[in-house]
């Protein structure tokens, strides 16, 4: 994407309409958390369908979240700085190098990121090894995390993405970190995460009951 492309006045416009929507979603929207970390460092992961109302939840921690360098992946990183997070951009796909350096130097000095494991473009639910592989290489823990809601609506897209509406009940829920040593298998460890991030879901419901 060209820098005329990304000063584009239809990114700004759209991504402040979607961020004042988050906020009003959010706003109204009554929350429920579980598990919840007493620190912060560590490599936050989820599903991608689940990344609209967490990007609210977690406003204002400055997590390095990463975000694809697409043009809908430059509409996610304004929403994201909106809400006071940072961006590192990137995917398995394009400009992985450099993200994967850029997440391993944030890492690696205790600051806390974000993945969505089976982003950009899938398979849906299933963990690719690149957050495990960060995790081994930095020494960070990986959190699986997850948000359910009560009102929302669930796009025809890849990943049945989920669009948070007002007034509804949310469940925050997290599981247990997962620690990945230099000797661990990678394969064995993304179907680890994989079963710990499915293993919240009916934790979650039983909130929003």
């Amino acid at each position: 994407m060209n820098e005329s492309t990304r000063s584009s006045p239809v990114y700004a416009l759209l991504s402040s309409l979607a961020w004042l929507y988050l906020l009003f979603a959010g706003s109204t929207t009554r929350i429920k958390t579980r598990n919840s970390p007493a620190r912060t460092d560590f490599i936050y992961a989820l599903w991608h369908s689940q990344l609209a109302f967490m990007i609210y939840a977690k406003r204002n921690t400055w997590i390095s979240v990463l975000v694809s360098k697409s043009g809908d992946g430059e509409y996610v990183a304004r929403i994201l700085r909106k809400f006071g997070l940072n961006t590192i951009r990137g995917s398995t796909s394009r400009g992985a190098s450099q993200s994967l350096m850029e997440l391993m130097e944030r890492a690696g000095k205790g600051f806390p990121v974000a993945l969505t494991p089976d982003g950009p473009k899938g398979p849906k639910g299933k963990v690719q090894q690149g957050i495990v592989y960060l995790a081994q290489k930095t020494g960070m823990e990986i959190l699986p995390g997850g948000v359910w809601l009560s009102n929302k609506i669930t796009f025809n897209s890849w990943d049945n993405f989920e669009l948070p509406l007002p007034f509804g009940r949310a469940a925050l829920v997290y599981g247990k970190p997962i620690k990945v040593t230099a000797t661990d298998s990678l394969p064995a460890k993304a179907a680890e995460l994989e079963a710990a991030l499915n293993a919240l879901e009916p934790e979650a419901l039983e909130l929003l009951k």
